[in-house]
């Protein structure tokens, strides 16, 4: 009879085997056959009573070691932003087991499951993972989650979601509501896979009225998972920050630097000062200095709050509130460049030639004092000859000198041509309740203008710089449009009679002279915005591939360390590489910036998302007491279902469902972005005026559904079932028809 294995033998075995671990693979390695296996058997389930193997899917292993490739579940991410798993159908605590994301490597969520190699871990004076875990194979995603208004049934409840792109109701069986009341906002996570009939989920969260107006931009956070509170760690970080002493600064605080910003703006990262040049070598030329708050001083690499503000990547304003990047001591206050306080800074000091041209420039790490809080109104009426009791002690100092500057800079940026467009913005105005109270224009002053070139002009000095030093960097990267879309922009001008060029790389001055051709024109804003539709958007890489729309070959965010993570990341390059002191980029930092560029110019397309449903949510919620008014507004955009209407009142974007056009059928090209009734001949394209009735509008989605009334002053066609051609209900004009006919035929020579 085969002599049994010792319990250590036993051990040792699964060590050196740790993917085997059934009891046929024990008994075939130590020769065991017959009646032996019985008393295996027992010996096995003793070593397990004593706690010495566990037994997992009729294997058994080493107490609290796993197989070297498992099935693993994605726990959320930690407040270091580490994702750690468990594996699947673990039961009781386990081993730590730390994702170790490769580049390339999907995105892996909470809840996804995942098979993954692991490695082992000598952890740390018992801390730290047991394992890290390399991905083999993304299995399935995790449960997916829903945003929506809880309605009571009978039987079972049911969650209608907030989100206007999704169409498709939960159903919250009984026992599975979490206390949701009818009408309440919850979020609920998907439970099982039903083959038919609707999905089912699972209440976890109760998240208030949805109507209340502080809920609108809740709505949104929750929607696109959007931090708003800071963790107790980051916090604690906070607590007894002090600013710099002048060892090792620059000493400003007698230049005249003053902030220009909104009048509601939240923080204040950027301080200027103008002044000429002096220089017989550069006669008729400008110094120009750009001061940015220091916030590198404060948050280190690899710090907590640092952690936090990578995760984040940027903050995202609401017109209620702001989720902010840094811990208000920091945003508000520390790194905040306030009236009449000493704030540490990373200066800048350009000059600029009497043309314009950037001819020097040089960066320091100093000590600032802002002369002034202003705002752009109050210098724009100070440039205009009506300062007020802030402005006019700072006009022979301040305001003439930095509008000099600017002029000069001003003529170079013509001469560069960047892209000019010119698009309304519009600024939701709220009550102390938070109720919309209007729908403004926000003014566009030449003191904006100012403020933009100059800070331009830093950021290319950054780039410039770091370039020098050879130090890697977060470049902003604007690619050429491509050619799809092009053609699709040279088919739409067309339609309006108006031209972009051909058969020729395209420039900014080409776009440049098709936006200043439709200017002041009817079609003025959809040309403005069928040239933003044919752009690509711009992202951060440490690659550098140039900025398409600003007309420069290298550009970096430097200017707005307080809300964008991108422009920290250049502080501490510039730190690093000048040698100016604490706080700059590390290697591991700079090994890692690709996955910092891909991160970042994810939470920033987020935060743009969350920030536009906010928006039109809001305005959905202003419009909601005025259905059945008419509005005057433009065809925005064409779909398959329908087409979109710009209002010229409010800027809202409402859905006009092509099933309200008429009793005919309308044929979609997509080529033109047009749609054509296939009976009346009525043509609708991008761009036509419109008039339409408000038919609904919700404020939890942000939908507004529009009754089209009038196209270009012609009442809307709507023929009869079985007219043929042009029938009694046929307008007398063809709207547009003949534009588009012959852009199909230039479009047919092309293609011959």
């Amino acid at each position: 009879m085969p002599t049994l294995p010792s319990r250590q033998q036993i051990l040792d075995w699964l060590a050196e085997n740790p993917s085997a671990g059934g009891k046929r693979e024990i008994a075939r390695a130590f020769g065991i056959k017959g009646a032996a296996r019985v008393e295996l058997k027992r010996l096995l389930a003793e070593m397990e009573d004593e706690g010495v193997l566990e037994r997992r899917r009729r294997r058994v292993n080493r107490k609290g070691h796993l197989p070297p490739v498992t099935v693993l579940v994605a726990g959320a991410p930690d407040s270091n932003g580490d994702v750690f798993a468990t594996p699947k159908g673990w039961e009781g605590e386990s081993p730590p087991i730390l994702y170790m994301p490769r580049k390339g490597d999907p995105a892996i969520g909470e809840g996804d499951l995942f098979l993954a190699k692991l490695h082992p871990v000598e952890p740390a004076e018992g801390e730290g993972p047991a394992y890290e875990a390399r991905l083999i194979k993304r299995l399935q995603h995790g449960p997916r989650r829903l945003l929506g208004i809880f309605r009571e049934g009978a039987e079972a409840g049911r969650i209608v979601p907030v989100d206007k792109k999704a169409d498709t109701e939960w159903m919250i069986p009984k026992g599975a509501e979490g206390g949701a009341r009818d009408g309440e906002l919850v979020e609920a996570v998907q439970e099982g896979h039903p083959r038919f009939g609707l999905p089912r989920g699972r209440v976890t969260a109760r998240l208030g009225d949805p109507m209340a107006p502080r809920s609108i931009s809740l709505i949104a956070m929750h929607q696109h998972g959007i931090r708003y509170d800071f963790p107790d760690e980051v916090l604690d970080e906070t607590v007894g920050l002090k600013e710099p002493s002048m060892a090792k600064r620059e000493d400003l605080r007698a230049l005249p630097l003053v902030t220009i910003d909104p009048p509601d703006a939240r923080d204040h990262d950027d301080a200027v000062a103008a002044m000429p040049d002096d220089d017989p070598k550069n006669k008729g030329g400008h110094i120009v200095w750009v001061a940015i708050a220091d916030v590198g001083w404060y948050v280190r690499p690899g710090s907590a709050l640092d952690r936090e503000a990578r995760r984040r990547g940027n903050s995202t304003y609401f017109p209620d509130r702001v989720a902010p990047m840094l811990p208000e001591m920091l945003s508000a206050d520390l790194c905040s460049l306030h009236e009449d306080v000493d704030r540490p800074c990373i200066a800048l000091r350009m000059v600029l030639d009497a043309e314009g041209n950037k001819i020097a420039h040089s960066f320091t790490r100093g000590m600032m004092r802002s002369r002034a809080s202003l705002s752009y109104a109050q210098v724009q009426r100070a440039e205009e000859g009506e300062p007020d009791a802030a402005t006019e002690p700072l006009m022979h100092d301040v305001v003439r000198p930095l509008f000099a500057a600017y002029r000069a800079a001003a003529a170079a940026r013509e001469r560069r041509q960047p892209l000019d467009l010119d698009l309304p913005e519009r600024r939701i105005v709220l009550d102390d309740d938070g109720n919309v109270v209007s729908v403004d224009f926000r003014d566009r002053f030449d003191a904006h203008r100012l403020i933009e070139e100059f800070m331009i002009l830093a950021n290319v000095a950054a780039a410039e710089t770091l370039e020098a030093v050879r130090r890697p960097l977060l470049y902003r990267v604007h690619e050429e449009p491509n050619p799809e879309k092009l053609e699709s922009l040279r088919e739409m001008v067309e339609t309006v009679g108006l031209t972009l060029a051909k058969g020729q790389v395209l420039k900014t001055a080409h776009f440049n002279r098709l936006l200043h051709a439709a200017a002041g024109t009817p079609n003025a804003e959809m040309v403005n915005m069928g040239v933003l539709r044919s752009q690509t958007q711009a992202y951060y890489s440490p690659e550098n591939f140039a900025h398409f729309g600003l007309n420069l070959r290298r550009y970096a965010h430097f200017t707005s360390p307080i809300r964008r993570y991108a422009d920290l990341v250049v502080h501490r390059a510039l730190i690093a590489g000048l040698r100016l002191g604490d706080g700059g980029q590390t290697p591991e930092e700079a090994e890692a910036l690709a996955e910092t560029a891909e991160h970042i110019s994810t939470t920033e397309r987020v935060s743009m998302e969350a920030e536009r449903d906010t928006n039109d949510r809001y305005l959905a919620a202003f419009l909601a007491d005025r259905k059945g008014a008419e509005f005057d507004g433009v065809i925005s955009g064409i779909a398959r279902f329908g087409l979109f209407a710009k209002l010229a009142e409010s800027g809202a974007d409402g859905l006009i469902p092509i099933s309200t056009l008429g009793n005919e059928y309308f044929r979609h090209d997509p080529e033109t972005q047009t749609l054509t009734g296939e009976r009346s001949g009525t043509v609708l394209g991008l761009g036509q005026r419109v008039r339409v009735r408000l038919a609904e509008a919700d404020p939890v989605t942000g939908g507004l559904i529009l009754e089209l009334l009038a196209v270009e002053g012609e009442p809307m066609a709507r023929p009869r079932g079985g007219t043929r051609g042009r029938g009694k209900g046929t307008p007398k004009r063809r709207l547009g028809r003949d534009k588009i006919a012959k852009a199909r035929a230039a479009k047919r020579d092309k293609r011959r």
